[in-house]
């Protein structure tokens, strides 16, 4: 039985995620691609009405990724942003940080690498920036047996050393790529085309061709689905303003699908401006790029006037992609959602003076005599005021409290998306040269 006609006949039609969300998304890939990507969208949708699948992936994510995740009351983050006559949003972390492997990753790496499985694939090739998406899928390859590459940029390895570490302990093979994301993700693309009777090509963003972006939402949107509940239990109602990064937009989509219908409920996602939205050093691809075809999808992307892209940047290098999934450029386009950004400096530091500051700037070994005492908007505030380490991708979207809160009315309920840890990005915060903005 062919893919398609598995879908036909076993799966009702009103069960099939779309292809394309308006004008966005497609599946713009060579011939050879399309009965690959046919089978695994078979094999999905029918794991979405098999019920000994659905039990399995439910197990795996209570006793293995350690679900669900707490929506925890930022009591110090709540009580800074407070003004002058005591009031503000009352602000709330979605705990991804705290899933198997530090990431939201896992949530969409367990779930594809079990359909993997029931393909009877062996192998398992895969791309990361951050490292977060290799680790976690590393990880599910070894509790599953199966083989795994990991392709990443060998810059990426040496700032995120210790996630290249943990890989290689999960048995994976990690190749260099010179470059960065981008260029890792084409080199992945390339290995499992070059193997495609064997292997599985594991995205862990939601670009690509269909149906990549659907299926990692769908495993994603376990985000947002608690979220709903966990609300409607502490306070009794939906949240006022869910807040995400935004690199390709994996964590963004999986807080903010279950409430897309919602449109009470502001969806802000914050992208990385880098060194500045003008200086041409940045990951803003929806607040700077432009509608063209890249990894086998029509989306928003960065490219010079020639259509060729441009290498993003990013101080969170889970952020360093030139794209964006199509859910979010069609959230862009229909208005649903709204995006902003974040700097380096402003999801790094922060203007805060505080009189107990000499012994944490000791403890960082930065020099005694800074005026004022920095910090840090994004990482370091929530290191200070609620012990928690977020990634520095999750803390552009902390970074923009800074923006927003100040003009939200009094006991409004804001969730921000801690989408992973942060003690990978230690060194790099502490190797951060204050007033260049440069690391």
């Amino acid at each position: 039985m062919n893919a398609r006609t598995l879908i036909e006949k076993q799966v009702p039609k009103e069960v099939s995620k779309p292809a394309k969300f308006g004008m966005f998304g497609g599946k713009f890939v060579p011939e050879i691609l399309i009965a690959s990507l046919s089978k695994i969208e078979a094999e999905f949708i029918y794991a979405l009405q098999d019920t000994e699948f659905q039990e399995e992936l439910a197990t795996a994510l209570r006793d293995y990724v350690g679900r669900e995740t707490p929506l925890y009351f930022a009591q110090g983050l709540t009580n800074y942003y407070k003004n002058k006559d005591g009031e503000g949003p009352e602000i709330y972390l979605k705990r991804e940080d705290l899933n198997h492997c530090g990431a939201h990753k896992m949530n969409n790496a367990i779930g594809q690498a079990m359909i993997a499985k029931r393909m009877g694939l062996k192998s398992v090739v895969a791309a990361t920036g951050a490292g977060q998406h290799g680790v976690a899928t590393a990880a599910a390859c070894a509790k599953l047996s199966l083989s795994c590459t990991i392709f990443m940029g060998s810059a990426d390895m040496e700032k995120q050393s210790s996630n290249v570490l943990l890989m290689k302990l999960f048995g994976a093979q990690v190749k260099p790529v010179e470059g960065n994301f981008k260029e890792a993700s084409s080199e992945a693309i390339r290995e499992w085309v070059g193997n495609l009777d064997t292997s599985y090509y594991l995205t862990g963003t939601v670009v690509g061709p269909h149906p990549c972006p659907s299926m990692v939402c769908e495993f994603q949107s376990v985000i947002g689905k608690e979220t709903r509940r966990q609300a409607m239990e502490i306070w009794g109602g939906k949240p006022d303003v869910l807040i995400a990064c935004i690199g390709s937009g994996s964590n963004a989509l999986g807080l903010f699908h279950e409430f897309i219908e919602d449109e009470d409920v502001r969806l802000i996602g914050v992208e990385a401006a880098g060194f500045g939205l003008d200086s041409g050093k940045h990951a803003a691809t929806l607040s700077k790029g432009e509608v063209g075809i890249y990894h086998g999808a029509m989306t928003y992307l960065l490219q010079d006037e020639e259509g060729q892209i441009i290498r993003p940047h990013s101080i969170g290098v889970g952020l360093e992609y030139p794209g964006v999934g199509p859910v979010l450029s069609f959230l862009k386009d229909t208005g649903r959602a709204e995006f902003y950004s974040a700097t380096d400096k402003e999801a790094v530091e922060g203007m805060y003076k505080i009189n107990y500051m000499n012994n944490y700037v000791k403890l960082f070994n930065f020099a005694q005599n800074l005026a004022p005492c920095l910090l840090f908007a994004g990482y370091l505030r929530l290191c200070r005021l609620e012990g928690i380490i977020p990634a520095l991708e999750a803390s552009h979207a902390l970074a923009y409290l800074e923006k927003l809160c100040p003009t939200l009315p009094n006991g409004t309920k804001v969730i921000v998306n801690c989408s992973g840890r942060g003690d990978k990005d230690a060194a790099t915060v502490c190797n951060y040269k204050w007033g260049t903005g440069s690391n």
